[in-house]
């Protein structure tokens, strides 16, 4: 019996993980200023995540701090975002941000919620600069992955409407 519950509550929301640029309090700030807009009902969430750092050829297992925040009610109850940051190499950081996605939310308006969530940060989060890139791992598989996992979910990445200040 707790097999079907624990498929249906499985099924009533999607993980999605998006390596950002951006800081985790950006993120975080962001989601929080749309939910103040809408009126939702929001609290804070602080937990830690396992992340491995590459030095020299062996993975090291290192715990990330995350800091989130899940809407309570509203349009969006169900919804929750988590962001960290942690260092992959020798040096740079890389942020990654999780959405918890409810189903119903997805068929109305996830799509729309990204995007005002993307335009609200203070840089474009699918882009990184030279100088990050350098520092970080010019070819990592990531910067890819975030435009390609921004644009699949509706997100025009050749149109950021936010204010760069970074470029």
């Amino acid at each position: 019996m707790g097999e079907s519950l624990e498929a249906e509550v499985m099924a009533s929301s999607r993980l999605l993980e998006i390596p950002v640029s951006i800081a985790p309090t950006d993120a975080i700030r962001a989601l929080r200023e749309i939910g103040e807009s809408h009126g939702w009902e929001m609290r804070r969430i602080q937990e830690s995540r396992m992340v491995h750092r590459w030095a020299i050829i062996v993975p090291i297992s290192r715990q990330a701090r995350v800091i989130g925040l899940v809407v309570e009610d509203g349009e969006a109850a169900g919804l929750s975002i988590r962001s960290w940051s942690y260092v992959p190499g020798s040096a740079g950081r890389l942020s990654t941000v999780s959405f918890e996605i409810p189903r119903r939310m997805e068929l109305e308006s996830w799509s729309s919620l990204l995007r005002e969530w993307s335009d609200l940060l203070p840089r474009c989060p699918w882009k990184w600069s030279f100088g990050e890139r350098s520092m970080i791992g010019y070819f990592l598989p990531e910067y890819r992955r975030s435009r390609v996992l921004f644009q699949g979910e509706g997100v025009d990445i050749n149109d950021w409407k936010g204010s760069d200040l970074f470029e």
